[in-house]
């Protein structure tokens, strides 16, 4: 059984049943018969399907919105934009997987050659709690449209919404196709081990993503994986702040901080410093922490107890080791997993809030003597999933060339867009999701060579 606990009360809303190692079987069993069935489908008629999936998502968004912010807590005009966004990652891949999937003509000795991209059969994603909407089809409208069956592994702390789903699922006519399953980590490592699953998509932590990795590994199977960040936010001395204050406030603040991609470490040139920091203050002095179910709220709770106990293990240890703490920091009493909007300055790369991944509310401020160390200490993690730079558009471009990290952006807020390819280097990750280089991480790159037709002997 998995307690279901309302972040905003901290009181279990009920107590709900994973799905056994015979429903694991039953599921995995249709999607293994069926594979032929919707890869014989075309790319027309799998399009159709997720047409229908986006219709249905933004019918159903008041309840698929419900169901977040009352099992992970976030701002329902958050959750409810998140279902939207479900919805156009379905209809941008109905559009362009025939095209990302095309085939290549590549010149030989042959008479033709070229590589094509059928599907590999069934596929899991292990899905995360933080944007378990928007993660779910930013892994299966992909591996569905290049003809892939796909089994969901749903994170266990929102069995409401892995119901909801599984359900619009068979209601558009896709539920031999993609399944959705709530099972704990040992349930889940027999599915990674499989026989029938030819591929893993994980989204998570480092430490979880390496344990994927090798059992994965150990079978011979690939693996994409997205994993923590400490996103560095660098912005210099000719930034527009007006226009970058802001965005660096939504981008640290969205979904309570919980997002591998938000800016989580604020390096900011000498000598706008202060200027900088007093604008943040402000900024986030005015959110409105709260109820996330009522629209004017700006940032919810802390999905689970545990994870505010980490952070803010992590905020304490940056003030002992010498951080000025100038907007929140102090634990709350009262229900729920509530955690104020955090400001901390004057941090160091030997800090707890520089090394480690701080997911919560929590704006962490650090000081570069030029764009050089900016750099330098933009890299000076051992993750490296995005970054962003505020400065002119020529200089930008050239520091961007720098960045280690698999996504970066100049004058704006890091986001995941259908569109283009996300992913991250080092402890991030591997892999990409999303745009075309995403959809090619599931499918087979077959090579076809066909020499010349000789005549018969006579």
């Amino acid at each position: 059984m998995f307690a279901v606990i309302n972040p905003s009360t901290g009181n279990v809303i009920r107590e709900v049943p994973g799905a056994d190692a015979a429903a694991c079987e039953q599921a995995l069993a249709r999607l293994q018969e069926s594979r032929v069935s919707w890869r014989a489908a075309g790319f027309s008629g799998r399009a159709a399907v997720l047409r229908t999936i986006a219709r249905l998502l933004r019918e159903r968004s008041p309840q698929l919105a419900g169901l977040m912010t009352e099992e992970m807590g976030k701002p329902v005009k958050e959750a409810r934009a998140e279902v939207d966004k479900a919805a156009w990652c379905a209809e941008h891949y109905a559009e362009h997987a025939e095209g990302y999937l095309a085939p290549l003509d590549l010149a030989s000795d042959a008479t033709r050659s070229w590589v094509q991209h059928p599907p590999l059969g069934v596929v899991l994603g292990i899905l995360p709690w933080n944007a378990p909407l928007w993660l779910a089809f930013r892994f299966a409208a992909p591996a569905l449209m290049a003809g892939n069956t796909c089994m969901l592994k749903y994170d266990p702390h929102l069995p409401g919404g892995a119901a909801a789903l599984e359900e619009l699922f068979c209601d558009a006519g896709c539920g031999d196709f993609a399944r959705v399953v709530v099972v704990d980590n040992a349930q889940a490592e027999k599915l990674i081990r499989d026989r029938r699953v030819q591929a893993v998509s994980f989204t998570g932590s480092s430490r979880a993503g390496a344990q994927v990795a090798s059992i994965a590994a150990s079978e011979i199977k690939p693996s994409v994986l997205e994993l923590g960040g400490s996103d560095p936010c660098i912005v210099l001395a000719d930034a527009d702040l007006d226009a970058a204050i802001p965005l660096i406030t939504l981008s640290r603040i969205i979904n309570a901080g919980q997002s591998c991609i938000a800016a989580k470490r604020i390096i900011v040139e000498t000598s706008i410093y202060d200027n900088v920091v007093e604008r943040l203050q402000t900024r986030l002095a005015a959110l409105r922490v709260g109820d996330p179910a009522q629209e004017a709220t700006d940032v919810g709770p802390i999905a689970r107890a545990d994870l505010r106990e980490a952070l803010h293990r992590q905020v304490t240890a940056s003030i002992a080791q010498g951080a000025t703490c100038r907007l929140g920091g102090k634990m709350p009493t009262g229900p729920g997993f509530f955690y104020p909007v955090t400001l901390l300055t004057e941090v160091t790369p030997t800090m707890t809030a520089f090394c480690e991944e701080t997911f919560g509310p929590v704006a962490v401020v650090i000081k570069a003597e030029d764009a050089d160390d900016a750099v330098r200490l933009a890299n000076d993690t051992p993750y490296g999933l995005a970054a962003s730079i505020w400065t002119t558009t020529e200089r930008g471009l050239a520091l961007c060339q720098r960045i280690e990290a698999g996504q970066v952006v100049l004058n704006g807020v890091v986001k995941t867009d259908p569109r283009l390819p996300s992913g991250g280097i080092k402890r991030s990750g591997y892999g990409r999701e999303l745009g075309p280089h995403g959809i090619r991480q599931f499918v087979n790159v077959q090579q076809i060579w066909v020499g010349p037709v000789r005549p018969k002997p006579a």
